[in-house]
């Protein structure tokens, strides 16, 4: 379960297993036991959310947005698809 990166107690992460066939890239993100999921492709957006509020996912959704670049090479580094 790779971390991504951490920021204001948020954890942004993926799971090395992303179901078969893969999903498209994505991260997850958890704070204590709130936890929410977004999309990256084709464009960030939030696939699910469990605790957080609006507030917390719109700004979650503007950090996820900043790191896209990092995610997305996290991702495909981890994935083995270079980038």
């Amino acid at each position: 379960m790779p971390t991504v990166f951490r920021r204001e107690g948020y954890r942004f992460y993926f799971f090395s297993n992303e179901g078969d066939p893969r999903e498209p890239i994505h991260v997850h993100v958890r704070r204590g036991d709130d936890e929410a999921k977004f999309w990256l492709i084709p464009e960030v957006a939030v696939a699910e959310s469990f605790g957080f509020n609006a507030g917390e996912l719109n700004a979650l959704l503007r950090i996820v947005n900043e790191e896209r670049a990092r995610i997305e090479r996290t991702w495909n580094g981890h994935f083995g698809h270079g980038g």
